[in-house]
């Protein structure tokens, strides 16, 4: 880690308790993950292909189809017929906390590249309603030949703006994985080992707060909301939460993975949050070997 990585990330030294590990966590190459396609293959099944081709894998202890592999995977045939999806396990977070169920309607509002849309799809037994919503026509493509590549048949994809995406209460649930500065990413581009800008922070912010709430709306009265980003900054994520909650009769509700993480913050830069914000999940680089994340599950109140 660079000594100017180091001082941008110096803000949070107050927030994650294991700092030394935070710190060697982050200097460490990203291991090769993925997603088994539940719909086309099973964990043993791809284990025993990919050791045909000399590759070790291993499922994660908390989800079979979460898996690690000896060496990259990317240019196997297994790849190309769709039997995975290379994601980091952090990435799996966000689904888990959304439990989407067969035959449900569900919206994933800011979709692209599509890998969040994948595990929904799998895990409703491609049955029910997914909308993946991606307003950028580039991004769009990508996650179309996602779609297609998994075998996907419960998928169709739209491109409104999701501040302005149309219609109220019509989803059982929503998927929010915001735009949002990247932090968490910064072991595998290296770009952002210097952090995001305070004026980068503050703009996805503002849109963030858009999109919460708009998502909210879009979800039929009990039923839940998932939001989630993939930086560690807390204007962007307990914040934005905080946000919903005097704005929305919403609910944060308890999640507790099955893997080793840190709770939501109430308090940051002299501001206090919501004490239900603390039912938020932080993840960081060291917890899974992974990148670095946040999330919310909601809940709207059903109508008494």
């Amino acid at each position: 880690m660079s000594a100017a990585t180091s001082r941008t990330l110096d803000r949070y030294r107050s927030v994650i308790s294991e700092w030394d590990e935070f710190e060697a966590a982050v200097r460490r190459p990203l291991p090769v993950d993925a997603r088994v396609n539940g719909l086309r293959v099973t964990p043993e099944e791809l284990r025993d292909r990919l050791a045909r081709h000399g590759i070790a894998v291993e499922s994660s202890t908390w989800d079979p189809c979460a898996v690690r592999a000896s060496r990259p995977i990317a240019r196997t045939i297994e790849h190309w017929l769709g039997l995975f999806y290379l994601q980091e396990r952090v990435q799996s977070a966000p689904v888990l906390a959304l439990d989407p169920q067969p035959g449900e309607r569900v919206l994933d509002l800011c979709a692209a590249p599509g890998g969040k849309t994948v595990d929904i799809a799998i895990r409703m037994h491609n049955t029910g309603c997914i909308v993946a919503n991606e307003p950028s026509g580039r991004r769009q493509q990508a996650l179309l030949t996602n779609v297609n590549r998994m075998g996907l048949w419960n998928v169709t994809a739209s491109e409104y703006r999701g501040q302005d995406f149309p219609g109220l209460g019509g989803f059982d649930r929503v998927l929010v994985d915001a735009p949002c500065s990247a932090e968490g990413t910064l072991r595998k581009e290296s770009s952002l080992r210097d952090g995001a800008t305070q004026a980068t922070i503050a703009r996805l912010s503002r849109l963030q707060r858009m999109l919460i709430v708009r998502a909210f709306d879009l979800v039929r009265p009990g039923g839940a909301l998932v939001y989630s980003t993939c930086t560690f900054a807390p204007e962007e994520n307990e914040a934005v939460v905080d946000h919903l909650l005097r704005s929305r009769d919403a609910r944060v509700l308890p999640f507790e993975p099955p893997f080793l993480h840190a709770p939501g913050l109430t308090e940051w830069d002299g501001t206090g949050f919501a004490s239900a914000v603390r039912n938020c999940v932080r993840i960081y680089p060291h917890h899974l070997d992974s990148g670095g994340g946040f999330v919310a599950r909601i809940e709207r109140p059903s109508q008494g």
